[in-house]
């Protein structure tokens, strides 16, 4: 199978598949990045790499805290909270996140209406 995209011809519809071009999107995103904040290390896959599913329990992945808690499950966020973690602390975690997931300041941050 070549890795462009193929169409094919389903009961006269044309089908276009995009599992070729979903898997090159893929493979050319960021490695998961592992931080370490307060002696308490963890890692976090690239913001685009994140399952659907996590954005339906959130609400909004410009929630990033909460895209965070979801990610880290209540076991890391228990050890987080242990070491006194500020909401500060949180922020500059969530913009470096986005930074090293390839999406700009914002993009995936606090809303831009005001």
């Amino acid at each position: 199978m070549s890795t462009s995209s193929k169409k094919k011809d389903t009961a006269g519809r044309e089908v276009v598949s995009l599992d070729s071009l979903v898997q090159q999107k893929r493979d050319a995103l960021p490695d998961p990045t592992t931080y370490e904040l307060f002696g308490v290390e963890f890692t976090l896959p690239p913001m685009r790499a994140l399952p659907w599913e996590i954005q339906e329990k959130v609400g909004d992945l410009n929630d990033t805290i909460g895209v965070l808690a979801e990610v880290l499950g209540p076991d890391k966020v228990k050890e987080l909270y242990g070491v006194g973690i500020q909401l500060g602390d949180l922020e500059v975690l969530a913009l470096d996140w986005q930074k090293r997931s390839g999406l700009e300041s914002g993009e995936s941050g606090a809303s831009s209406s005001s």
